[in-house]
């Protein structure tokens, strides 16, 4: 997530009653912002006419480039926007046909031949090919694209060695036209959940002409050619994404709005009276749910919760004494009460991460973490060299401004890690961008973190950490870890491959510990259903806006 430094700009004036979010430094991706900040700037001055369905999404999108995207919110939009050889399926999030009406896999598993939609084309027209799938995956791997996402087509052939430069052909990648609508797929290794990467936005195809034409300016140039469901209208700064039903889609006739607003906002408060005003339909984000009043608000019919594949952890920066030390790593995970957090703060029925992998992923049976042991921590923390606290270095603990619940969790680790432990900590807190970027940069010690699964396979939890993996931030590298994360990738056998994921799920959360698991997500949204269909619960809370609709007026 994490983008290269761009100057400060002046965003627009929000209008009146609309959730207001703090500036902060701008340390994102130039181009990125430019384009943001431009964009912002088409369509000021009269209000704008009202939407069929109005979300509030989360936090200001960093960036709709699908090589560039990580973020939920970013996701959310860029499905809308851009597909893929296949796309979630609404109701189970299972991969289903997409770009590719179909495929045929080969006995190994290694290669794959995607049939096209001949019918698929461009918003802007002219037919959606393999070759523009061959150029947007080849982008997405060319380190001067940026992508973090770049580890997902790892798993092609020369793909890695591509990435690293290592190799400097991208002919030799394992991607290639077979035919205008036939794209070849070579992988190193069979994949069980490759299906599920290529309906990922980052694997999405990208208009090869228009990013030529323009480059990291593309999206600032309307109208910006799509191959999803909606089409982008406007995006205003600290106001709304404006979306619009693309009528060259090649479902359109089943895209159930016209006009879709997505508005940014990270204060629960203002997300609530937004919703209770009916100012908007869908509130997605848990961050924009009120602890204080969860117990009454889950009660409610309109607020629903279930489990999704999400874990909330911390990230040690393991370049930083004294966090270089495995041992005090250790010291810090067994001085946490995580079921105090999860009673007192969250209080939303999250359950207690006793690994990284959320159970029941993929039918695969996590290995247990490090448990609350506050003796040996102490234990630990002497035998690095500061007994009772005793020289240990003043640290930061760095979260963001997303939610209240980060402050209070926050201050929770901070008091836990004092009497326990007898160290001091400042907490640093700072705007969602910022703080994704010195989180990217390692410009920490100690911070708060996140993932939610791409898809429902452990892999998508433990391939992260691997040493080029640029989701990574930690700067944790260990090539046995390595090493048994690909030794599972390459491995046929399900137990045999259950084992191996399970040995290096051990190395990170017991071992090595550049991260501590500390509960596993609770999906929670709210809407009425009296009001809006089309939303279905799902592990991987996956809500394409094509199947959202207002359910009609009843005469």
């Amino acid at each position: 997530m994490r983008r290269p430094d761009s100057p400060e700009r002046t965003l627009p004036t929000r209008p009146a009653g609309a959730c207001q979010r703090p500036r902060g430094g701008g340390l994102f991706r130039t181009a990125a912002l430019g384009i943001a900040a431009a964009l912002a700037l088409l369509g000021c001055g009269s209000s704008p006419p009202s939407a069929d369905l109005v979300i509030l999404n989360g936090a200001e999108p960093e960036s709709l480039d699908p090589a560039i995207m990580t973020a939920q919110a970013d996701l959310r939009i860029g499905g809308s926007l851009f597909e893929g050889l296949t796309r979630f399926d609404p109701v189970d999030g299972n991969p289903v046909p997409g770009l590719a009406e179909r495929w045929e896999i080969s006995e190994d598993g290694r290669v794959y031949l995607f049939h096209l939609r001949p019918q698929a084309v461009w918003s802007t027209g002219g037919s959606i090919t393999a070759d523009d799938f061959v150029y947007s995956w080849r982008r997405v791997l060319d380190p001067a694209t940026g992508s973090e996402y770049a580890g997902i087509l790892f798993y092609l052939e020369h793909a890695e060695a591509y990435h690293l430069g290592q190799i400097a052909d991208p002919g030799q990648i394992g991607v290639r036209t077979a035919a205008t609508h036939r794209l070849e797929v070579r992988l190193r290794d069979p994949t069980p959940f490759f299906l599920d990467l290529c309906a990922l936005p980052t694997l999405a195809v990208v208009p090869r002409d228009a990013i030529e034409r323009h480059g990291d300016r593309w999206l600032l140039k309307p109208p910006v050619p799509v191959s999803g469901a909606y089409e982008l209208v406007t995006w205003r700064i600290n106001d709304r994404i404006r979306l619009s039903r693309n009528p060259r889609y090649w479902e359109a006739a089943r895209t159930r709005n016209q006009v879709v607003d997505l508005l940014p906002c990270i204060s629960a408060s203002t997300a609530l009276n937004l919703y209770e005003t009916k100012a908007v339909d869908i509130v997605w984000d848990k961050n924009l749910v009120p602890v204080d009043l969860l117990d009454l608000l889950l009660a409610r019919p309109d607020f629903h919760a279930y489990p999704v594949l999400g874990t909330y952890f911390l990230r040690f920066n393991v370049t930083r004494p004294p966090f270089n030390d495995a041992r005090v790593r250790r010291a810090f995970a067994m001085a946490i009460d995580k079921q105090r957090i999860v009673t007192r703060i969250t209080r939303g029925g999250e359950q207690v991460a006793h690994s990284y992998t959320p159970p029941g992923i993929g039918g695969y049976r996590n290995p247990e973490g490090l448990s609350r042991q506050p003796e040996v921590a102490r234990q630990l923390l002497a035998e690095a060299g500061f007994p009772g606290g005793t020289g240990f270095p003043r640290f930061e603990y760095l979260f963001d401004t997303s939610s209240r619940l980060q402050e209070q969790i926050a201050v929770e680790l901070q008091v836990m890690w004092q009497r326990e432990l007898g160290v001091r900590s400042e907490l640093r807190k700072m705007e969602w961008k910022t703080y994704l970027v010195a989180q990217g940069e390692l410009d920490y010690d100690v911070c708060r973190s996140s993932w939610m699964g791409d898809y429902n396979d452990p892999n998508t939890f433990l391939d992260m950490f691997m040493s080029h993996n640029g989701n990574n931030r930690t700067g944790w590298q260990e090539p046995r870890y390595d090493q048994l994360m690909r030794q599972a990738n390459a491995q046929v056998d399900p137990l045999r491959r259950e084992q191996l994921l399970q040995q290096a799920e051990t190395i990170l959360i017991r071992e090595a510990v550049p991260i501590v698991p500390l509960y596993f997500y609770t999906g929670l949204e709210y809407y009425d259903p009296d009001r809006i269909e089309g939303i279905y619960p799902n592990i991987r809370a996956e809500h394409p806006l094509r199947v959202i609709a207002r359910k009609p007026a009843l005469p």
